[in-house]
Order: C-alpha cells, then sequence, then structure tokens
C-alpha cells in the first residue's frame, strides 16, 4: 500500500512540471526521468539479486543504437524503433548474461566490462559506416501521434513520464512477486536457493535480460530526446554512471536509484558550471557519501523519518 502511495504521489509531483517549469528544466527533468528507468532496471540485478554488473552500458547503448537505426530507416514507425531497441537489447543481455553467468564475483563483474567494451569497439569502429563513429547519428526523431509532436519538449516530458511511471509501476509488481523474492533469496544465500529447489541459473538469466530490456528502452528514449546518437553511450563511463546513481540513492529499493539520478544529475549541472574537473570532483563526493551514507539517500531519508518519529513519541 505504502508503495502504491509513494507512486501516486510521484506521479503527481512530477506532473505538474510543464506547468511550473522553464523549456530548459523541463528538458533537464526528462533526461533525469529517462536515467532514472535505465537505473531502476539496473537495480533489479545489481540491488535486487545482488549481481554487480560493470557492463550494462553495452545494452543501453544497444538499444539506443538500434532506435537511431530504425527511425532513420522508418521516421513513422517510432513504437516500432522502441520495439526494435528493447528485442536487441534484451538478445544482447541474454547472450552476455550465458556468457558472464558462468562466473560469479569479481570475475563476473570483470567478464560483462569486457563483454560491453567489445560491443563499444564494434560499435566505434567495425560499425562506423552504421553508426557514425565518433560523429554519431543526427537527425533521430521524435514522434507525432494523433496530431500532438513531440518535438516539443513539454509533450515529450509527458510522453516519458508516462513510460517512466509504467516502468516504475511494472518494477514494484516484479519486485513483489514470487520470482522477485526468489531473486531476493539468491542474493542473500544462493547456495540455499538451490537447495531448496530453484534453478538460480535460470533466475539470473532471466533478470539479466528484463533489466537488459529495460535498459535499452532507457537508451532509446535518451536518443530520441538528444535526436542524436554517439557510440560513448556504449562506453565504460555510462557503466560506472548508473553503479554510482544506484549506490548513492540506494540500492535495492525501488525509489533509490531515482534519486541517485537525481542527486547525480542536479550535483553535475551544479559543479560543471563551475569547473571542468566535475567529474574528479563528483568522485570525492560519492566517496564520502559511500562512507557516511552507506544506505544511500534512502537510507538517510529514512532515518530522519525514524528519528523525528521517535522524537514525536
Amino acid at each position: 500500500m505504502r508503495t502504491v502511495v509513494a507512486l501516486v504521489l510521484l506521479a503527481l509531483v512530477l506532473a505538474t512540471v510543464p506547468f511550473l517549469a522553464s523549456q530548459g528544466t523541463i528538458y533537464f527533468v526528462t533526461l533525469i526521468l529517462i536515467w532514472s528507468i535505465f537505473a531502476v532496471a539496473y537495480d533489479l540485478v545489481f540491488g535486487l539479486t545482488g549481481l554487480l554488473s560493470f557492463g550494462h552500458a553495452a545494452f543501453f547503448g544497444t538499444g539506443a543504437f538500434v532506435f537511431a537505426l530504425m527511425t532513420q530507416a522508418f521516421p513513422d514507425l517510432f513504437a516500432l524503433g522502441l520495439l526494435a531497441a528493447i528485442a536487441a537489447a534484451a538478445v544482447a543481455a541474454a547472450m552476455a548474461g550465458m556468457l558472464a553467468l558462468r562466473l560469479s564475483g569479481i570475475y563476473f563483474s570483470l567478464t560483462t566490462l569486457a563483454i560491453a567494451e567489445l560491443i563499444f569497439f564494434a560499435t566505434s569502429s567495425p560499425l562506423r559506416a552504421l553508426s557514425g563513429g565518433e560523429d554519431g547519428i543526427a537527425g533521430i526523431v521524435r514522434p507525432s501521434l494523433f496530431g500532438i509532436s513531440f518535438y516539443d519538449d513539454t509533450n515529450f516530458y509527458l510522453l516519458v513520464l508516462v513510460i517512466f511511471m509504467l516502468v516504475l509501476a511494472g518494477c514494484a509488481v516484479f519486485r513483489e512477486s514470487p520470482f522477485g523474492k526468489v531473486l531476493s533469496g539468491i542474493r542473500l544465500n544462493e547456495i540455499r536457493a538451490e537447495q531448496v529447489g530453484f534453478n538460480t541459473k535460470l533466475s539470473k538469466l532471466i533478470v539479466f535480460v528484463v533489466s537488459g530490456a529495460v535498459s535499452g528502452l532507457a537508451g532509446a528514449l535518451l536518443v530520441s530526446l538528444m535526436m542524436f546518437f554517439n557510440p560513448q553511450l556504449m562506453h565504460w563511463t555510462a557503466s560506472g554512471d548508473v553503479v554510482i546513481m544506484t549506490l548513492l540513492g540506494g540500492k535495492g529499493t525501488l525509489l533509490g536509484p531515482v534519486l541517485g539520478v537525481a542527486a547525480y544529475e542536479v550535483a553535475r549541472e551544479q559543479i560543471s558550471s563551475y569547473t571542468v574537473h566535475w567529474y574528479g570532483i563528483l568522485g570525492i563526493c560519492f566517496i564520502l557519501a559511500t562512507l557516511y551514507m552507506p544506505n544511500g539517500l534512502v537510507g538517510l531519508v529514512r532515518a530522519i523519518v525514524a528519528r523525528v518519529g521517535g522524537g514525536r513519541s
């Protein structure tokens, strides 16, 4: 019940943004929502199942790349482009998962990183004729549905908001489902989960594919927002960003990754306006946050609420 109330309140707050904010702010919040979709999807693997992947940018970028190609070929079929992006990212995640999930711990993490870098290299160099290499692909379309042009940032924001809330609600149901409980059990004790009869390898592969598919959706929405694709979306730095965002907000929680994305993007926007060395400063901030907020922003909020509640009683 708390989750439903939280989602309704979040939707109501976000729905007011177009009425209160400037066009630049609307674009910025849209960016946060798209990265939040990516982070929420990543946390299904990281926070829920306990698998530290360093290669999720591969699926994020694969969705973006396929969407860019589809909309170049079929500019009027936006929904088809999204479906193709989701399917391509799911296939990439399945292939990567079947290889990486043979390993565990740091070996799994490094394997996902290696696979992602191979995909990044393939897109940047051998597939340069399709991807444009460092020049990327420009002129990616936004949809025009029912007479509504989504080239208007406000309209596109509302479209992304609907998709974001559907993804968030779907992830909430996924987490609370029996399968979600199995994944939590795998995180806590994989050996015991196997002993009681669960196929842990298949379960991990399924969640890896689901996470990859939703990551591909986020990638497609991002390049549609920017109307531009660059292979840098597949670079290891994008994987690092989503790990930091998830940890900063609070891994293993539904809204933690969303808070982490918002805090990260706001900090990046503010710090980069003062110095080109913003990434290093963000790194220091992240280290301090890890030391003093081990449970992320969600943990901090819960601690404050508990303290206020205890003080009142």
